[in-house]
């Protein structure tokens, strides 16, 4: 995957826009600032608009190129992120030091899904916070009709919500919910899609 990433990165553009996800922006305005992991972060469009409005960002990702990326954006905009070259069985942070982590778009093989969120999620403070959105399982049926709107074509990478209670059941639901949008984020993430999104407070 390290390889396809890179090739998908390597264009001078950002692929997904430099602007934050919208329901990223939305709700971590809403929260305490403090220090905030991105998993999966990619050109740093998120972790660069989370260290502009206050927050200490954190992220990861496979891609040398990406890492390029989004220090190049955050030197744009005159902020600072701390970005690490990696996957998650690779990638390590100390336990309860985060305040939030933000998961945008990190898909992850089924077979891993479980065991890297219980990971990822025991670097969370308790009483931290996940913000989430990702593809949902019913996404599948939007990629075919519109290959734009992007989004993994494998069944297993995509969440439904039974998923999401379980991979986070030592959280409270502030907000959960299967949800169509319209993306426009960059090239590869246009059109009507259908993810699921949360908000969750760590309780233990």
């Amino acid at each position: 995957m390290k390889e396809f990433w890179d090739e998908r990165y390597s264009s001078e553009e950002y692929i997904y826009g430099k602007e934050a996800n919208s329901f990223l922006k939305q709700e971590l305005k809403k929260l305490e600032k403090g220090k905030i992991l991105f998993p999966c972060e990619g050109e740093g469009r998120n972790s660069v608009f989370a260290s502009k409005i206050g927050w200490i960002s954190y992220g990861f990702d496979q891609s040398h190129i990406a890492k390029q990326k989004a220090e190049n954006l955050a030197k744009e905009n005159n902020v600072e992120i701390d970005y690490k070259v990696g996957n998650v069985e690779e990638i390590e942070y100390p336990e309860n030091y985060f305040d939030a982590i933000a998961y945008i778009y990190s898909h992850f093989p089924s077979e891993n899904k479980k065991n890297y969120f219980k990971k990822l999620n025991s670097y969370l403070k308790i009483n931290g916070y996940v913000i989430f959105e990702c593809f949902s399982k019913k996404h599948l049926e939007y990629n075919s009709k519109n290959p734009s709107v992007g989004g993994p074509r494998d069944l297993d990478l995509l969440f439904s919500i039974d998923e999401i209670k379980e991979y986070f059941d030592n959280f409270n639901f502030i907000y959960l919910n299967e949800e169509e949008i319209e993306l426009k984020e960059g090239n590869f993430h246009n059109g009507i899609g259908m993810v699921i999104r949360f908000v969750g407070k760590k309780m233990f």
